[in-house]
């Protein structure tokens, strides 16, 4: 399976492309028209290729939360696209920011500084041009949306250590 997470912004998208090893394949922050046209190709070249042996794509989404404060405009318009992505896709999930900070970090009230150094610690170095590490070319929002897609991949895998515990007894 191949997981495409996505942090969505009212004019710009971050995105990442990763297996079920957690690996990033593809990376960026394009215009959100571009993004629209990279979940179609995606979704296209998924249908097309029905036995994939990496299987299908399941696309997890950032989605917005206010918990009770005052939002502005630029909420709205990530709203609508958020909406507009999951209308391309057959197999997507929303993650809210929350459940990042507190898989990733343990604590709601980390900052996006802590999310990236969790990330960092867990996975490895960011690299040089020279010496790329796991994280090379990583920058801005794009830490976001890998952590999406960790927190989906680690809350599926532990679903299914649940599910192996039933079936044992």
């Amino acid at each position: 399976m191949r997981i495409l997470a996505i942090d969505p912004g009212n004019t710009e998208t971050a995105y990442v492309l990763m297996d079920e090893e957690y690996r990033p394949l593809k990376f960026g922050k394009v215009d959100n028209y571009q993004m629209r046209q990279l979940i179609s190709d995606m979704e296209t070249e998924t249908l097309l290729s029905v036995f994939r042996a990496d299987g299908p794509l399941k696309t997890v989404i950032e989605m917005v939360a206010s918990y009770g404060m005052a939002v502005g405009k630029e909420v709205f318009e990530t709203c609508v696209w958020i909406g507009r992505y999951t209308e391309l896709t057959s197999h997507s999930e929303y993650i809210y920011r929350k459940d990042v900070k507190l898989n990733l970090c343990g604590q709601v009230r980390a900052k996006d500084s802590n999310v990236r150094q969790a990330l960092i610690d867990r996975f490895g170095v960011v690299g040089t041009k020279k010496s790329p590490g796991f994280f090379y070319g990583f920058r801005s929002d794009i830490w976001s949306a890998y952590a999406v897609g960790v927190t989906y991949l680690d809350s599926e895998k532990e679903a299914a250590k649940g599910e192996n515990i039933k079936k044992r007894n």
